[in-house]
């Protein structure tokens, strides 16, 4: 895996992780009481964290995206 994503992208993926996984939990929107919606944010946050520590992205790689400077 060649790394795909810049600082900037990185830490915006980071943050929106963290923030895709506390708000079912601390927002009390009624959007989360249904498990399918709190299922699909907190899978999402963590492939944003994920791919944030892992500098790939796979659909950067399928798109040819590079936000990283070579």
């Amino acid at each position: 895996m060649t790394t795909n994503l810049g600082t900037l992208d990185r830490v915006f993926r980071f943050i929106l992780g963290i923030v895709l996984l506390a708000a079912p939990f601390v927002s009390g929107f009624a959007l989360f009481e249904s498990s399918t919606a709190l299922i699909v944010s907190v899978v999402l946050g963590l492939v944003m964290i994920g791919t944030s520590a892992m500098k790939f992205c796979p659909l950067y790689r399928v798109f040819g995206v590079r936000t990283c400077k070579l």
